[in-house]
């Protein structure tokens, strides 16, 4: 089962080909350690019992930073994903709070149901859904519009049902099983609930637990070993996957860096498949993040034009001045 993004396959198109001056920017993929602890992100592995906003503060006191933001709460009782970025890199948990999320969950059945019955609701749950949102939530509660893109019976032992479910954004999942037992005319309830991916994050993506980082951070400052550290901490790059990318040259790096929209004489190479208001992640030759911005043109108009602006800047993560003005 796949999320959206998971289904789209994108090419590069290349607008204008260019080589990057090593002398400027550096591969995200060997940061210093000190600048990664302060500009990545971390896949961590929430455990049942404390806050998804202790689980980030126990994040800042094990690396000694002031800041780091997760992205999507989870109950406490809830465990998985919860990718968390670290100093100047918070402001990349937006992408993902918008992203699609996949959920395993117990839901247990007040009153016993034929499993053939229980798939055949199931299916009644896929696509667009209207879901009113639990007396206790941080949104206000009216009927909302969601999309549920696969719900998959795994496993059943008597009134306990194993599910896979990937849904858009704030989809609640408690409610969706609710939902379900009211439709069945049993009744449910969510006994256990795991989140299994976040956008490009998954089980698979470098999923580390708070020992894991704290034991990571113990062997990089006692004894000068920072692999399992750099294991831990990944580039606010890797937040990006999900997203489709642009590629610019070296020559327009600083105007992006001080908020200047990107025009198309600016782009050195693209994905295929871009479509007007898509929001877009603005990469150097080198594969730093540079910014993300919305499209206003589509791939094909890009390639098949010389001028005009492609991209709205939205967000700028690149630091002033890292590459030369342009002459």
């Amino acid at each position: 089962m796949e999320l959206p993004f998971e289904t789209v396959e994108r090419e590069v198109l290349i607008k204008k080909s260019s080589e990057t001056n090593p002398d400027y920017g550096f591969d995200p993929n060997y940061l210093v350690i000190e600048e990664l602890i302060n500009y990545g992100i971390i896949n961590l592995n929430k455990p049942a019992g404390p806050t998804s906003h202790q689980c980030s503060a126990y994040v800042q006191k094990i690396l000694h930073i002031k800041k780091s933001g997760h992205s999507g709460t989870l109950d406490p009782n809830v465990t998985g994903l919860l990718p968390t970025a670290l100093g100047r890199a918070t402001r990349i948990v937006q992408t993902l709070l918008k992203a699609g999320k996949e959920y395993i969950a117990v839901m247990h059945l007040h009153k016993p149901i034929p499993g053939g019955k229980i798939k055949s609701v199931l299916k009644q749950f896929t696509g667009k859904i209207k879901q009113l949102p639990p007396i206790i939530s941080a949104v206000k509660r009216q009927l909302r519009e969601k999309e549920i893109y696969y719900l998959e019976m795994l496993e059943m032992n008597n009134q306990d049902v194993l599910l896979r479910i990937g849904c858009e954004a704030g989809t609640y999942a408690r409610k969706l099983i609710h939902d379900i037992g009211q439709k069945l005319g049993c009744g449910a309830h969510m006994a256990e609930l795991r989140r299994t991916k976040v956008a490009c994050f998954n089980e698979k993506t470098n999923l580390v637990t708070l020992h894991d980082l704290a034991d990571a951070h113990h062997y990089w400052k006692n004894e000068n070993n920072e692999t399992q550290l750099r294991y831990c901490i990944q580039p606010i790059e890797n937040a990006v996957k999900h997203l489709p990318k642009v590629w610019v040259l070296d020559t327009t790096v600083n105007a992006l860096s001080h908020g200047i929209d990107l025009a198309i004489p600016g782009i050195s190479k693209l994905h295929s498949g871009i479509k007007k208001d898509d929001l877009v992640a603005v990469f150097t030759l080198k594969n730093e993040l540079v910014s993300l911005g919305t499209a206003k043109l589509s791939s094909q108009e890009i390639i098949d034009n010389e001028k005009g602006i492609a991209f709205k800047i939205k967000k700028v993560f690149m630091s002033k001045d890292v590459y030369p003005r342009m002459k």
